[in-house]
Parts: structure tokens; C-alpha cells; sequence
């Protein structure tokens, strides 16, 4: 990069801000992310659902909703769909299939990981329960929305920490 070149060439600049798609049904650990992305201060919507199968459907339904910026945030241990589930069908879908997944599991598997990059996954990160790693990977996740150039997909308006 040349001195007095703008930083960040595909920042989205006054484009949407992304909405964070938290897909994670245990408790404790969507409250650790909360707090992370608070403690980070993020200001992007966030919206949190229990299971993908839920997700799924919250992606599709397309009354009061609209083309927006999103980026999914999957754990692989879900009750009535699982993440690789959840992952096969969003990537079937041609609405949804571009979508920006990070998976977050607790899952060293390298049958996981592999599976989960088959499916294009921006990224596979381990929560092992640290919350200055979680703060880092919740930053991350901020310059992410910032550096690069999303495409839209539908998704809800409204956001919120609570149920799905």
C-alpha cells in the first residue's frame, strides 16, 4: 500500500451495516458472545436463533423483510438441524447460499473442519471458553464487516440478543 492510499479499499463506507446472525442454542455461551461483542463495541444488529433449522426459516421468509448485509455466526452442535445441516441447505438455497458463515464450535474434529470449508465457511474458530479470545474474534468479526465487500441476503429487520 502507497503512503495517503485509502487504508481500506472495500470498506462499504456508508452501505448497510451487517446483521450478525448469532445460530447458537446453549445459553451460556450466546451470553459470553454478547458480552464480548458489548465489551468490543460493536454496533451492528445482532439477532440470535436456537437452532437451525429456526435459522433457516427466519432466512426465508421474505414478508417485512429485505436485502441486507449478513453475517452468520454457527455453532455445529444445534438441536433439530446441526450446523453441517444447516450449512447443506443454506448453500442449496440461491438467496442465501453467498451468505458469510464463521462456524464457533467446541469441536477439534478435522472431519468438522473439512466439512465445514466444503461448504465455504469464512472461517472455523474453537470456543474454548476465553473471554479475551472471544473479545478478539468478536473485533475480528468488526473489522470483517468493515474490510470486506458483502452480498445481500435476505434477512429480518429486527435484531436483538433474545429468542429466535
Amino acid at each position: 500500500m502507497l503512503a495517503g492510499e485509502p487504508r481500506l479499499a472495500l470498506r462499504q463506507g456508508n452501505a448497510q451495516v451487517p446483521v450478525l446472525l448469532l445460530i447458537e442454542d446453549d445459553d451460556c455461551d450466546a451470553a459470553a458472545f454478547l458480552r464480548a461483542f458489548r465489551k468490543a463495541g460493536l454496533s451492528n444488529p445482532i439477532r440470535r436463533i436456537f437452532d437451525g433449522r429456526a435459522a433457516l426459516d427466519h432466512l426465508r421468509e421474505r414478508d417485512e423483510r429485505e436485502a441486507r448485509k449478513v453475517i452468520i455466526l454457527l455453532d455445529l452442535n444445534l438441536p433439530r438441524m446441526n450446523g453441517h445441516e444447516f450449512l447443506t441447505e443454506l448453500r442449496k438455497d440461491p438467496a442465501l447460499r453467498q451468505a458469510a458463515v464463521f462456524v464457533m464450535t467446541t469441536s477439534h474434529d478435522r472431519g468438522d473442519v473439512a466439512r465445514a470449508y466444503d461448504h465455504n465457511v469464512a472461517g472455523y474458530i474453537l470456543k474454548d471458553g476465553s473471554a479475551p479470545d472471544l473479545t478478539e474474534f468478536v473485533r475480528f468479526i468488526g473489522e470483517y464487516a468493515e474490510l470486506v465487500l458483502l452480498p445481500d441476503v435476505l434477512v429480518g429487520m429486527e435484531a436483538n440478543g433474545g429468542s429466535g
